[in-house]
């Protein structure tokens, strides 16, 4: 993100809309929708239970609670869901330019406004999650800048960790969610990172209904920024820039 790169660390990219209802909810309303995306997204299942959404609050973050259609593109590598005054729109590797992602996210977000007349955002979130595989017993420093800061007199040698920070912006109605943590390795001589970084619009209605490409626009150049500075360039040389 933010350079052009042939391995693009990101597994998963997503958008998220929680709406301020214009009318009571109506049962209809998601087979309208289904009928309006279905040419992309034709396979369709329900999901019960924690929703992929996160609300962050005070420093934690909650899943919600709420069942929700999931509708998946022939390859599965995209999927749209919705649920009571909620959009999500999800890619997974391999991600495809942010154009193609914006155009996407703007086509979904137009339908689901046609069936059901929002009367504005609740929350608006924009979500980049990095894996990165190391070998083991490298040195965090040298691949980010932002890692845990352990004391001098510690071992510097991490097992697992989780590095967590909230930053505010637009005087506090978005708020910048930057997390590196530890997770499971697919191979067992290796380390593998998540650098998770998501842009929120945590102030209801502080976004106009009509003007969501402005504010997707400066999320995204926010979250690339964070990405280039959240690592070194021995980390940026994994991923084979492209000039």
């Amino acid at each position: 993100m933010g350079k052009n790169y042939k391995n693009p660390p990101i597994v998963e990219a997503l958008c998220e809309f929680q709406f301020v209802p214009g009318q009571p909810w109506d049962a209809t309303i998601p087979g309208m929708f289904y009928e309006r995306i279905k040419n992309k997204f034709p396979i369709k299942q329900q999901q019960v239970g924690f929703g992929a959404g996160i609300v962050i609050k005070e420093g934690e973050a909650f899943g919600i609670p709420s069942p929700r259609m999931q509708f998946f593109s022939e390859d599965r590598h995209s999927l749209v869901q919705s649920g009571l005054d909620l959009l999500t729109i999800n890619y997974l590797k391999p991600y495809p330019t942010w154009g193609k992602f914006k155009s996407l996210i703007l086509e979904i977000l137009r339908k689901y406004k046609e069936v059901a007349s929002p009367k504005g955002f609740k929350k608006i979130g924009l979500r980049y999650i990095n894996k990165i595989d190391l070998e083991q017993n490298i040195k965090i420093k040298e691949y980010f800048n932002f890692y845990p800061l352990t004391p001098d007199r510690l071992p510097q040698a991490y097992k697992s960790f989780q590095t967590v920070i909230d930053i505010p912006y637009e005087n506090e109605r978005d708020l910048l969610h930057l997390a590196l943590m530890t997770i499971i390795p697919e191979r067992p001589d290796t380390i593998s990172l998540a650098l998770d970084i998501y842009y929120i619009m945590v102030v209801p209605e502080k976004v106009g209904l009509d003007n969501e490409l402005n504010w997707l626009e400066n999320a995204h150049t926010t979250i690339e920024e964070a990405f280039e500075i959240c690592i070194t360039d021995k980390c940026r040389s994994l991923f084979e820039e492209v000039k």
